[in-house]
């Protein structure tokens, strides 16, 4: 019936976007589908549902709660009230501190490799990367004199090495 009055489908509206095809008589468009069109009793498409990394997201912080919790149970109830729980296998005593402690040690370690290594990859001072090349600019030395104690802004320029050193470490 729409067919025959030259109407389109009210649900479907025409899109900006030309599809590539070898077709030239079809029209592109989007249909929005009506609440009474589900195809299944729970109206829930492929396209909706949580993200993946919401997903991931809640197992993780699920199972942080409660590794946390089994950890500060296994390490601050007395031995005898495990036993009393049925717990009879869990491991020793010493670990509870020992890797803590050894995680912390770990962390410490690899910030300090980390900042070791970004010093022993910088190049020193009289290295030739730190040479002036052809795209350097020079600061203006000449400032024009400018009435009512107005100074006009530097242009960009590049600073010396020397320069930020002496701003850097060099109290004044």
């Amino acid at each position: 019936m729409l067919e025959d009055k030259g109407w389109e489908d009210p649900r479907s509206v025409n899109s900006p976007r030309r599809i590539l095809s070898f077709s030239k008589n079809r029209k592109a468009t989007v249909v929005f589908p009506d609440s009474d069109d589900r195809g299944s009793g729970f109206g829930v498409s492929g396209d909706q549902g949580p993200k993946t990394s919401e997903v991931y997201g809640f197992v993780g912080s699920i199972t942080t709660v409660v590794a946390t919790v089994l950890f500060l149970v296994w390490a601050y109830l007395p031995e005898h009230w495990l036993h009393a729980l049925g717990i009879v296998y869990y491991p020793s005593r010493y670990w509870a501190l020992a890797v803590p402690a050894y995680a912390m040690m770990t962390i410490v370690l690899a910030v300090g490799f980390y900042i070791g290594l970004n010093f022993l990859a910088t190049p020193p001072p009289t290295s030739f990367s730190m040479i002036y090349d052809e795209f350097t600019r020079e600061p203006l030395r000449n400032w024009p004199s400018m009435d009512n104690d107005e100074q006009p802004i530097e242009t960009i320029s590049d600073i010396r090495i020397d320069q930020i050193n002496d701003l850097m470490f060099n109290p004044k």
